[in-house]
């Protein structure tokens, strides 16, 4: 009889939980680490603790785990906060590892295209380089090369916009009638969550089957769109009309992210441009 495959997912919130739910209709035995394990998915087995914390939780298993996976989020958008999620609870967790003598097949840590400073549409791959110029993308970076020196397989999986039920940001600046620049184009790339999950799902399984894994992927769908063309297929989906005074919808950088390594191993994304994405979303509202 074939033993279960074992994971933990270490920050299981939105993306994570998406990911717990794939895993655990696969019949994987999937462990859920997050501060109020009440919001985890049926099914999931509980591992209440804080990654902000050093101290090994009480729920976390004992005996072998099969993989890891880091998916944390930053509660405080400033340099201590991010590197308190990346850098310090991915060394809090690889210590709890330690401390129970397991030694995972594979880590996957879930990072950004953050990392990448290009901001002239030029199209990027894993190879680009990723010089962040902004703290949250350095802290990240630093997160990535911890998780590749951790003594452990590890695989980092850059996700780019995430967004879907529950992240609406463009949605809302639609709504307000914000304005965008279209030349030059700012061109911004985006994954929805279900995606980000099969993604990272399809990663593990591939892993499980044997098939060799590459140490960086990026998570992005199949085209990468100028942001006033995303902004004026919502204005019409939505019958916005009206235009605010004086006002903008403001990011920074403009890059093309290219999914053809994500690709090349199996995977497709089920949202493949923004148009299909969204018009679920706007469905499920």
């Amino acid at each position: 009889m074939n033993r279960v495959t074992s994971v933990m997912i270490a920050g299981c919130g939105d993306v994570g939980g998406r990911l717990a739910v794939r895993l655990r209709d696969a019949a994987w035995q999937v462990y859920g680490l997050r501060r109020t394990v009440s919001q985890l998915p049926s099914g999931i087995l509980p591992v209440a603790a804080d990654l902000h914390e050093p101290g090994c939780p009480d729920q976390w298993p004992h005996g072998e785990l099969d993989y890891l996976v880091y998916s944390a989020a930053a509660t405080q958008h400033d340099e201590p906060g991010y590197r308190q999620a990346y850098v310090d609870g991915l060394r809090h967790v690889l210590s709890w590892l330690q401390s129970r003598g397991q030694r995972p097949k594979r880590l996957l840590f879930v990072s950004s295209s953050g990392v990448y400073a290009q901001a002239d549409g030029e199209w990027i791959d894993e190879t680009s380089p990723a010089d962040a110029q902004r703290f949250s993308g350095q802290v990240i970076r630093e997160a990535e090369q911890l998780a590749w020196n951790s003594g452990v397989p590890a695989t980092v999986v850059r996700l780019t916009g995430i967004y879907g039920p529950g992240r609406e940001w463009l949605l809302k600046q639609v709504r307000m009638g914000y304005r965008v620049s279209v030349d030059p184009p700012l061109y911004g790339n985006r994954i929805h969550a279900d995606d980000a999950a099969g993604l990272l799902a399809f990663l593990l399984q591939a892993d499980s089957a044997g098939q060799p894994l590459q140490d960086c992927y990026i998570g992005v769908d199949d085209e990468p769109a100028p942001l006033h063309e995303v902004v004026g297929w919502l204005r019409q989906r939505l019958g916005i009309e009206h235009w605010a005074e004086e006002s903008a919808v403001r990011r920074s950088g403009s890059k093309r992210c290219s999914n053809a390594r994500a690709r090349a191993l199996g995977w497709t994304p089920q949202y493949p441009s923004y148009r299909e994405g969204y018009a679920a979303v706007l469905r499920e509202r």
